[in-house]
């Protein structure tokens, strides 16, 4: 009986983290480009390696002190596809141009991944970065996918 309890929670865990995979992959795949202004921070950790942290320059147009813990955003996307704060969602639909973006409330808003890590010695490929690059999915979930300078070129190695 023990080994069936532990072969099920087992088969659970990884089908809890499988499923998470495939939302990942699903986003990256059929996700929207979205780019959002940064607002960098120095690239360097000694535990972790190279890294930037990133704060979006999108969360400072929120005034977040009545925020929930959790929910979601309403965006708009230029011509270059960089999203610029439209109001919190309520659940009212959408304007043509508008998509949703989840934010956590945690001592500031944080609109997705946060920090992006970089081979060490490469942190002159991305120093010139101005947006994340990021791939939302219709709930407003996110994924970076990298980062770009002011000219919207992606940054880091072609190889």
């Amino acid at each position: 009986m023990r080994r069936i309890v532990i072969l099920g929670v087992l088969v659970l865990f990884l089908s809890a983290f499988n499923w998470s995979i495939v939302k990942k992959e699903r986003t990256l795949t059929n996700g929207q480009t979205m780019l959002l202004k940064l607002a960098p921070i120095d690239p360097r950790s000694l535990m972790q390696g190279d890294y930037m942290i990133l704060r979006y320059n999108l969360a400072r147009q929120v005034s977040h002190g009545q925020l929930k813990a959790k929910g979601r955003i309403v965006v708009s996307l230029d011509t270059n596809g960089v999203a610029n704060f439209v109001r919190i969602h309520t659940g009212a639909d959408l304007a043509q141009n508008e998509h949703v973006l989840v934010y956590r409330n945690r001592k500031g808003l944080r609109l997705g991944a946060e920090s992006f890590f970089f081979q060490e010695g490469h942190a002159e490929l991305y120093s010139g970065a101005q947006y994340g690059e990021l791939k939302v999915d219709s709930s407003g979930n996110s994924v970076l996918v990298g980062l770009r300078d002011s000219d919207y070129v992606p940054l880091g190695d072609a190889d």
